[in-house]
């Protein structure tokens, strides 16, 4: 199919009439559709991005009472921005809205500029995010496709051509673009996603229910689940990693910050990484610390593995307590390090495999801490306890 699109009258009612009145009726009460302003808009788009609409509603509700504006935003340490986004995932996306808040402040007074080229001249805003900031908050025509817009084009048209090709993704925009009513893309670019997530949904959709089925070619050939075309998912690797709970006599544990440049920059871990081929994961532990930390450690009993699924890779981190034996730590190969008491973790960002290890640390009523085991005592040896975590986020 070629990318211009010849709209029949069917099709062009179809889409900007029926679409946009059934969208009236049925839209989700969500707390960004209230008191629409660009930066409550900017901060939903950035939290919707590859999460689901019922877990992102709590984090925005408190994200927004924290960070009511972008001065806030700008103003706060990045470590507040993170610890409010702890839990959601894909940290960098809270790094680059507060290097954007920043930039509207130190260059636009605080406010979104007004024109979609304005818009996509800050840092951290491309396409698709100037365009449902333009659309939904500021007027202006630009058609926003996300996943759900793209499988309603895909079945309403029968394209079948491979969503990964850039000529692909390029063909999609320029159908909405074509399909979009001047002067009232707010309301289409919405009624467009909100059909996407709640009706032309990627199993089962509601067929009966959509205001497109007339004109929709997916449905007339009793197809609608061969598109949009599904591509081979690539294998992903699968890593070990360990990490340590290092404590000192006073019962801290010490956790390292990690670099901003690198995966989950910014966040606070318990210590540790990768495992190597033909390394035990003692060895494993013993030779991070030391080059993260500078510290030689005695690492003992095993404490737990936490299961947890990246977007890119799967990981097993598999925790063992340890106590330093030679060393004072320092930051080597990491942002910062800290001793902290357990009841301080709660005041540090961190991913969500190690919330995961102080959760089953609470659960355990904190034993450990006062005498972890170490080689060559006889206490008993931890539990062997699996926690599984697959929600692909940080």
């Amino acid at each position: 199919m070629s990318e211009e699109l010849a709209l029949t009258p069917a099709q062009r009612h179809a889409f900007q009439r029926e679409l946009p009145s059934w969208f009236e009726q049925h839209q989700r009460d969500l707390p960004w559709r209230r008191r629409r302003t660009p930066y409550r808009v900017w901060v939903s788009e950035l939290m919707l991005q590859q999460t689901r609409v019922d877990q992102v509603i709590p984090y925005y509700q408190r994200f927004l009472k924290r960070f009511p504006d972008v001065r806030a935003l700008a103003e706060a340490s990045r470590d507040d921005v993170l610890k409010l986004w702890e839990g959601l995932g894909y940290y960098s996306r809270a790094v680059r809205a507060q290097a954007t808040a920043r930039c509207l402040v130190d260059q636009h007074g605080g406010r979104f500029p007004r024109t979609l080229a304005g818009l996509q001249a800050l840092p951290g805003i491309g396409p698709y995010t100037a365009a449902a900031v333009g659309s939904l908050a500021l007027g202006l025509d630009a058609a926003v496709v996300d996943g759900n817009v793209v499988r309603v084009l895909a079945r309403v048209f029968a394209c079948a051509d491979d969503p990964r090709k850039p000529v692909t993704r390029q063909r999609w925009q320029a159908w909405a673009d074509a399909l979009l009513p001047a002067g009232r893309a707010g309301v289409f670019n919405e009624s467009m996603m909100e059909l996407g997530a709640t009706v032309c949904t990627p199993r089962q959709p509601r067929c009966a229910v959509c205001p497109l089925r007339e004109v929709c070619v997916a449905r007339r050939e009793g197809r609608m689940e061969s598109y949009p075309a599904r591509t081979k998912k690539a294998k992903v690797p699968h890593k070990h990693v360990g990490a340590a709970l290092v404590v000192n006599g006073r019962g801290e544990l010490l956790i390292a910050q990690r670099h901003e440049a690198s995966m989950l920059g910014g966040l606070w871990e318990f210590p540790g990484g990768k495992q190597e081929p033909g390394e035990t994961m003692p060895a494993c532990i013993a030779r991070e610390l030391h080059e993260e930390l500078g510290i030689e450690v005695a690492v003992g009993d095993f404490f737990v593995t936490v299961r947890h699924a990246f977007s890119h890779f799967t990981m097993d981190l598999h925790v063992h307590w340890a106590r330093i034996h030679k060393g004072r730590p320092r930051a080597l190969d990491c942002a910062d390090c800290r001793w902290v008491k357990p009841g301080q973790l709660a005041d540090y960002a961190f991913g969500r495999a190690d919330q995961k290890v102080m959760e089953e640390l609470a659960a355990r009523g904190w034993r450990g801490l006062a005498r972890p085991d170490v080689p060559g005592k006889s206490r008993r040896a931890g539990s062997s306890r699996v926690v599984t975590r697959a929600d692909k986020s940080g």
